[in-house]
């Protein structure tokens, strides 16, 4: 008799949004908040590539909604954007999981472009002017930081038994 598989691991796929909240948060100095990376943004997109039928746009949703209390943005701003990235990512997950690291990381690097383009037009629309092109360089900072976090999560996920 085969023995249905559970899903486990859920208190550590949450624990990782957590410290990804906590790291969007973490004081810093001036000139480096210009590169702070998009750690909810990574997080959420390799979960979506890694448990699919776990982690989606529900979860973008609420992570988003926790993104725009924790920075003072228009609510809904960053739901809006993490959902499309969510969505988006679960129409790829299977051609992406299997490129190189290099490029998966331009794929990450496409999905963050509409993500921070989202947060752009939002901001536009409220009234909120950021047109320095030093508002992409987050994109940049999450893209090279890819490869590494890709790792990292991925020996997490492994260690701990983390499945769909």
């Amino acid at each position: 008799m085969s023995q249905a598989i559970r899903p486990r691991g859920g208190i550590i796929i949450i624990l990782t949004f957590v410290a990804a909240l906590l790291l969007t948060i973490l004081p810093m100095p001036e000139w480096l908040v210009l590169l702070r990376p998009e750690w909810v943004a990574l997080v959420l997109i390799y979960w979506c590539m890694a448990l699919p039928q776990r982690v989606g746009i529900i979860s973008g949703l609420g992570l988003g909604l926790l993104l725009d209390t924790l920075r003072g943005a228009v609510l809904g701003q960053h739901a809006l954007a993490l959902v499309v990235v969510a969505y988006l990512t679960h129409r790829v997950h299977q051609q992406v999981r299997v490129y190189p690291r290099w490029q998966q990381a331009l794929s990450v690097m496409a999905l963050l472009l509409l993500y921070q383009l989202l947060l752009l037009w939002v901001s536009g629309i409220t009234g909120i002017n950021n047109q320095r092109w030093l508002y992409w360089l987050p994109t940049l900072s999450s893209t090279l930081l890819w490869p590494w976090l890709y790792l990292i999560l991925r020996d997490i996920r492994r260690h701990f038994g983390v499945r769909g």
